[in-house]
């Protein structure tokens, strides 16, 4: 179970907003300047909330969470042959419990006042860039309830192809139409920012909110990825490995998500990307520091690693929610593997850094797969690429140089750059000809091939011991499993 309170969220919102305020004026830069803001935000999370108090009606359901497992199941059983990519042409997803329709579904069925809200008419639902979208224009007074396509795209309700919800889907998982929000594109104007309370001067008011992409298509966009086959690897809680596929949506055979990259205006072309998700890289850190105590800061894995240089032959698959691309195995768990009298901290805090890189060889080698030109090279984003160890051992892991802009918080950059390009704001253009370069760090291959290949088949003996652990007869004592 992972949820998180939507009012913090919200309040986070509004102290980053404020705090930023501050700092520009530090930097004796007029606030009046800001003219526009842009929302990225965490995919799939899912919100209901009471549109006349403006209170949400539970917590928001995180996107790796797992209390979906059994409501899957559950349609499963009502799709022909269980054939988890039934919807796969129409959504460009599998049936999982990662995507917005799920969680939604278990909303309904096991939150009372979230089923008495959609009766009476006063629930909205809402991914987390909506709830905040809708908080930021006014809420309950006069709020815009948008989401846009890259969002709509990872909700399992949205025809990737229309670009409109989709009635049949929204049937089968029995999702009433209209606590829907209205889908637009991820560059114009949705509405201005209500909130004299987020500055203290009230400098905000009044600008347009004229960005929004899901935290991924964003981190495309900040990557500058807008040609056919250039490709992101960000690293946060998760792994996301985005392909642009231009303006044709590509089907994989090998595991990946088909998914909407950006619709950069409301008469922009829509373009797709093939998307391999790993649901734990950076967690895994955390999860060294905080369940098993062996570093007191996740800097202190990297140190780690770096002193023995090696796992010695002790394998880390992280499957702690299952395992996501490319095998879409709910029953996976966590496994250490490989271990000796010999193996110590070092060793695994190594396997754990070296299982992030793995994640992505896999993913990397689907789209190859699936493009048939393989990447020449990978562009990285994200917190955990400050860890230096980590972008070598990928370079190696990958055989292929790793780059890394001198700025990674690409997300935020992504947002940013829709927000301006919007029409009616027009602060910049994001037609390839106008962008500079970035800066940028280069991790080259240092081990032999051979060498690589050799660790790359071990990792996948151990993915499958992970397979299979976990079954849904399992007695329940009220906890989750």
């Amino acid at each position: 179970w992972v949820e998180q309170d939507p009012k913090e969220i919200l309040k986070s919102v509004h102290e980053c907003v404020e705090r930023t305020c501050e700092k520009l004026q530090q930097l004796n830069i007029d606030i009046t300047n800001i003219k526009a803001v842009g929302v990225s935000n965490q995919r799939e999370t899912t919100v209901v909330w009471d549109k006349t108090t403006g209170e949400p009606l539970y917590n928001a359901i995180v996107w790796l969470d797992l209390r979906t497992q059994s409501t899957v199941e559950r349609l499963l059983k009502r799709i022909p042959g269980k054939n988890k990519a039934y919807f796969k042409f129409r959504t460009g997803l599998p049936l999982s419990t990662y995507f917005s329709a799920v969680k939604l579904r278990w909303l309904l069925d096991n939150v009372e006042e979230i089923r008495q809200a959609v009766e009476d008419g006063r629930a909205m639902f809402g991914t987390i860039d909506s709830w905040l979208i809708w908080s930021l224009t006014g809420g309950k007074n006069g709020g815009v309830h948008c989401t846009d396509v890259t969002n709509a795209s990872r909700t399992m309700l949205f025809n990737i192809h229309s670009l409109e919800w989709d009635p049949e889907l929204c049937q089968f998982f029995d999702i009433p139409m209209e606590i829907l929000p209205k889908v637009r594109s991820s560059s114009e104007i949705y509405g201005l920012m209500v909130c004299s309370l987020l500055c203290k001067s009230g400098a905000l008011t009044g600008v347009p909110i004229s960005g929004c992409l899901g935290d991924q298509s964003a981190a495309l966009v900040g990557q500058m990825c807008f040609q056919d086959g250039q490709a992101k690897n960000t690293y946060g809680t998760g792994c996301f490995l985005l392909c642009n596929t231009g303006q044709k949506s590509v089907f994989s055979e090998h595991g990946l998500l088909t998914t909407i990259a950006y619709k950069l205006g409301r008469d922009k072309p829509v373009c797709y990307a093939l998307e391999g998700s790993v649901a734990i890289a950076g967690a895994v850190v955390r999860w060294l520091r905080d369940n098993l105590g062996i570093v007191k800061t996740s800097q202190e894995v990297e140190k780690l690693a770096a002193e023995v240089g090696t796992s010695y032959g002790c394998y880390f698959v992280p499957a702690f929610s299952g395992l996501y691309a490319p095998y879409w195995e709910p029953s996976a768990r966590g496994i250490i593997c490989g271990l000796t009298q010999f193996t110590n901290k070092n060793h695994i805090a190594f396997a754990a850094l070296e299982a992030v890189c793995f994640q992505t060889r896999e993913i990397l080698d689907a789209i190859n797969k699936d493009c048939g030109i393989p990447l020449n090279q990978l562009q990285v984003d994200g917190g955990m690429t400050n860890n230096k160890v980590l972008m070598q051992l990928q370079s190696d892991i990958l055989c292929i140089p790793v780059v890394k802009p001198s700025m990674p918080e690409t997300t935020a950059l992504g947002a940013a750059m829709a927000a301006g390009a919007a029409e009616g704001v027009g602060i910049w253009s994001l037609n390839p000809g106008d962008l500079t370069a970035v800066t940028c760090e280069r991790f080259e291959p240092q081990i032999n091939p051979e060498e690589s290949e050799f660790r790359y088949a071990r990792w996948k003996k151990a993915v499958m011991k992970s397979m299979g652990w976990e079954t849904s007869e399992a007695p329940s004592n009220g906890k989750p499993e």
